[in-house]
């Protein structure tokens, strides 16, 4: 794992959306298709506001959220509908978006379907995550029911997750966040700064984001 740290959030924005573009470009130079996964919440709507514009072959891009509330796409809480809003806009209007969300589904009547769907986008190309001071990443939060399995080498590539309280969700599991080829952490605060340096010497289980670290470039600022 290693740091990079960015005088402010406006700068991180910019420059992680740069890094991100040229990573993009790379994999398409090798590759047909590049398998883009990104985070919902409010962290990467700057990020993507700048890389939406980035001079990227889009329709080579396929891109999926990290984890997603089980709520219709227009929904208010929905993570597509920010993608929708913030990265699916200018030249990264032309991306392919695999949507996680099935009408009439659950999550758990969904996932079996939706990981067979994406064992062809596998390993993720290009990761980027958001962490929680929790240490949670996606859906992967520390305490949640079943969160040893959905952690296991064996995990499908995506696990549906309960909150308290809050709408069911779907994430990827350990296991297909871990895999991937490029992997990107966004963080802002000091909080969050000692949440991760604690992950260091934690379980997976204990700190989802452990299982990401190995390989991780973090991007941090205050």
């Amino acid at each position: 794992m290693k740091i990079q740290e960015y005088p402010d959030r406006e700068l991180l924005a910019m420059g992680l959306a740069d890094q991100l573009a040229s990573e993009l470009k790379n994999c398409l130079l090798a590759h047909d298709f590049a398998s883009f996964v990104v985070p919902g919440g409010t962290t990467p709507g700057p990020i993507f506001d700048s890389l939406c514009a980035a001079s990227v072959e889009w329709d080579r891009v396929h891109v999926m959220l990290s984890d997603e509330r089980w709520v219709p796409e227009d929904h208010d809480r929905s993570n597509a509908k920010l993608l929708k809003e913030r990265l699916f806009v200018d030249r990264a209007a032309d991306a392919k978006f695999i949507a996680f969300h099935r009408a009439g589904q659950t999550p758990q009547s969904a996932a079996p379907a939706l990981s067979a769907e994406l064992a062809d986008e596998m390993p993720i190309s290009l990761l980027l995550l958001g962490m929680g001071a929790d240490m949670h990443t996606a859906s992967l939060f520390p305490g949640a029911d079943g969160l040893a399995a959905m952690m296991a080498d064996d995990a499908p590539l995506v696990v549906p997750v309960s909150v308290a309280g809050q709408e069911p969700r779907i994430s990827f599991s350990g296991p297909a966040l871990a895999g991937a080829i490029a992997k990107h952490l966004v963080i802002y605060g000091d909080e969050k700064r000692r949440a991760l340096e604690a992950a260091q010497s934690l379980s997976p289980i204990e700190a989802p984001i452990r299982a990401v670290m190995d390989g991780l470039t973090v991007h941090w600022a205050e």
